[in-house]
């Protein structure tokens, strides 16, 4: 039986780009948010004002729709259980998401699967100095080490990369000693991700895996298809089928990857929900991975994933300045490349980095292309 009203915890522009899919779909939409300001308010059918990891309010949402889905990791495992044994739907379930929240229990997860992924090891709470400068020496990693919080880091935050003891022992008794996950640094080639889905009858679909291109730690263009080999795009395609089959979860995952210079692919992260590097699929795929979401949560069959056209080159529009501006100019310039299409979230305040929108263009023939593509946007929007 499909499951016609969608709860979304979060109201940003991921529940935005679901409701035209929702209305498509015959299906309703209801977000919970912190603010009217949010993206997704203006397009949901119904909204629930309250933090996002706020249980009680979350309990609210409930009792207006059939099933709940999420747009970030800002999820209230322990808070939210009382209502998933009370009978409320949450897609992914709460079992699904709870070895995937924490990064460092999430690369534990991933590892007892058996899939590829750096080196690590955790970064206890208040751990001695001691113990600090003896975690990567023991693990034979030689300096700089990646160090993540193990909750909340998105877009770059709560990443940092280290190049020797002394900043790191610096920066982690300056932080106050907080858990966190130690890493080997890869040396990477190219950074690689791709979409999957699963529906609640078990079925998988694997969209075309993208190259994405990162500058300070966030995403600023995806080309898709990426340029890689068959044996590696196999593989890819294989750790999306043993996760999502092992897991058994349902919905929309975003899988990062590294591709190193030796062909080696090694999992970076694993969003549960529909993600950045697949905003492409709103204009290049049969369909969008916002349709595929709402298809798979609520119970209908999985669309097609397939590429309408040869590929697509996708360039975040990223804030860089304070101000209150809706570059209704520069936006104009972008609509008008050839094969463009221009979402644009409708974000009252911009600043540097906060991502205001996100460009997509189309093309047929040859890939080669793709690069002066994104380089044409960025210079229309950072001129």
């Amino acid at each position: 039986m499909s499951l016609k009203r969608v709860g979304v915890l979060g109201g940003g522009q991921l529940a935005a780009m679901m409701a035209s899919a929702a209305e498509a779909l015959g299906s309703s939409l209801v977000v919970q948010t912190p603010s009217f300001e949010k993206p997704a308010v203006a397009k949901a059918d119904d909204v629930v004002i309250g933090a996002v990891d706020d249980a009680e309010v979350t309990a609210q949402l409930a009792r207006r729709c059939d099933v709940i889905t999420f747009e970030n990791e800002f999820i209230n495992l322990e808070g939210l259980m009382p209502l998933a044994k009370q009978g409320v739907c949450f897609r992914p379930s709460l079992e699904n998401l709870a070895p995937l929240l924490d990064k460092y229990r999430q690369r534990c997860y991933l590892q007892e699967l058996g899939l590829p992924v750096p080196r690590f090891t955790a970064l206890e709470a208040g751990g001695e100095g001691k113990k600090l400068s003896s975690l990567a020496k023991e693990a034979s990693w030689d300096f700089p080490v990646v160090v993540k919080a193990r909750r909340h880091g998105y877009d770059g935050q709560g990443t940092l990369i280290f190049k020797d003891q002394q900043a790191l022992s610096k920066t982690w008794e300056d932080l106050g000693c907080p858990a966190m996950l130690l890493e080997e640094f890869v040396p990477f080639e190219r950074e690689l991700a791709v979409i999957a889905a699963r529906g609640a009858t078990g079925e998988i679909a694997v969209y075309p895996v993208v190259e994405t291109q990162q500058e300070d730690q966030v995403c600023h263009r995806v080309i898709a298809p990426a340029a890689i080999s068959e044996s590696v795009n196999s593989q890819i395609e294989a750790i999306a089928h043993t996760f999502l089959s092992q897991l058994q979860a349902v919905g929309v995952f975003g899988i990062e990857l590294f591709l190193t210079p030796a062909g080696e692919v090694l999992v970076n992260e694993i969003a549960p929900r529909t993600h950045n590097s697949g905003h492409y699929t709103l204009d290049a795929c049969e369909t969008s991975q916002f349709e595929q979401q709402l298809r798979a949560v609520t119970g209908l069959p999985l669309g097609s994933p397939t590429l309408h056209c040869d590929g697509a080159v996708m360039v975040n529009l990223l804030g860089y300045e304070y101000a209150q501006h809706d570059y209704a100019a520069k936006r104009e310039k972008l609509a008008q490349i050839p094969k463009a299409h221009l979402h644009w979230y409708g974000k009252t305040e911009p600043r540097p980095g906060r991502k205001l929108g996100h460009v997509t263009v189309l093309w047929e023939g040859q890939h080669s292309g793709a690069e002066a593509i994104a380089d044409q946007i960025s210079s229309l929007w950072y001129d």
